[in-house]
């Protein structure tokens, strides 16, 4: 299978709940997608609300030859700051995790091992007006290996059955 397959692949089993944005993606990435959850709670009528809640993902997605150390972190860094900068963050704020997904024809050795330990997560007035966790996971085609964060893990059923 060729990263472009895997990547459409993986691709279509996020268009189910996300919304996919391929064209006119900002560099380095190939597609964005995003997820965003608004629910409200409230007693017999609208106005007697009890609790608004969101919770949003934003997933980034890149394909490349070769996966280096290098390469992998300039991704982790691009996509976490550009994911933090749609958060929004308030009293009805509950998460908004950023994701990453990389498919490599080859990932390097000292990448691979990087990969699992990347992590960022951080807090808004704390927790009070929610949170951002990061996922991270990068497949590699050569070997038929995957490596990910320890956020990254449940997204290795989604990246698997694909």
């Amino acid at each position: 299978m060729t990263k472009e397959e895997k990547l459409e692949s993986v691709l279509k089993a996020y268009t189910r709940f996300y919304n996919i944005k391929r064209d006119d993606v900002e560099p380095p990435f190939d597609a964005e997608a995003e997820f965003i959850s608004h629910n409200e709670q409230y007693i017999l009528v609208k106005s007697a609300k009890i609790a608004e809640i969101d919770s949003n993902e934003f997933v980034y997605f890149k394909s490349v030859d070769r996966l280096t150390e290098e390469n992998l972190t300039e991704l982790d860094k691009t996509a976490w700051e550009r994911g933090l900068s749609k958060v929004n963050p308030g009293p009805g704020h509950r998460n908004s995790d950023v994701s990453l997904i990389i498919i490599a024809d080859k990932i390097d050795e000292d990448a691979f091992k990087l990969a699992r330990k990347l992590k960022h997560s951080k807090s808004y007035l704390f927790t009070f007006h929610g949170w951002s966790n990061y996922k991270l996971i990068a497949i590699d085609l050569s070997d038929n290996r995957t490596t990910f964060n320890r956020q990254g893990r449940t997204l290795k059923k989604i990246i698997n059955n694909k």
